[in-house]
């Protein structure tokens, strides 16, 4: 049995056990107190502040957590900041995927084509296909025009001569003026389908020769 001194009484049991709960209390005490944390935040007018227990508009302003030596253990983003940095993400992301489309396109070009000239013959052949069928669109217009042409003068005749052109002459004026007005834009959009045609080979191209360095 221990004793505090040589020749003293022993200890009683009850007095170290209420010495060990002490000590126990204060080491939990201690360790409570090493690891309390301290908050620092901004409020809306731009304030700073401290505290242990941090705002309920902590999530939305964002702040610090630090220790008791002041040292930042821990950052809550704002809402603003979580907002710009998933808009960071999603931009990087988009890149990625443009960076990752390009790629592809690449790969294709090349296993596509082996020279310059074959990127030409194959924007000459689309375009064949579009001047096909202008050449079908033109010759109806002229023979839609023509017939646009007789059927006003015919209704410009009986006119002349005081009577009324019939419902079925009218009809047909009506009908060719819709179909001069559709081979236009069908003329007019084959024109422009044909001008990308151009501009998607001259690309291509340009960026074949970019990247086989002919």
């Amino acid at each position: 049995m221990r004793t505090d001194k040589p020749n003293c009484r022993p200890w009683p049991l009850t007095v170290r056990r209420t010495a060990s709960s002490l000590l126990a209390a204060a080491l939990l005490l201690a360790a409570g107190a090493s690891q309390a944390q301290l908050y620092r935040w901004v409020d809306g007018s731009g304030r700073v502040h401290y505290g242990d227990t941090p705002p309920t508009t902590y999530q939305k302003s964002g702040g610090a957590e630090m220790n008791k030596q002041g040292l930042v253990i821990k950052r809550t983003q704002s809402e603003a900041e979580r907002k710009a940095e998933a808009e960071r993400l999603a931009e990087q992301q988009r890149v990625l995927a443009e960076q990752q489309r390009q790629a592809q396109l690449d790969r294709a070009l090349t296993q596509t084509y082996t020279s310059e000239a074959e990127i030409d013959l194959a924007r000459d052949r689309a375009l064949e296909n579009y001047k096909l069928m202008n050449l079908g669109a033109e010759t109806r217009a002229r023979a839609v025009d023509a017939n646009l042409a007789d059927l006003r003068n015919r209704i410009a005749a009986l006119r002349k001569a005081g009577r009324a052109p019939g419902q079925n002459l009218q009809d047909q004026l009506d009908q060719a003026v819709r179909e001069s007005g559709e081979l236009k834009r069908t003329l007019q959009n084959n024109q422009a389908a044909m001008d990308e045609v151009r501009q998607k080979y001259a690309a291509d191209k340009l960026r074949f020769r970019e990247l086989t360095g002919k």
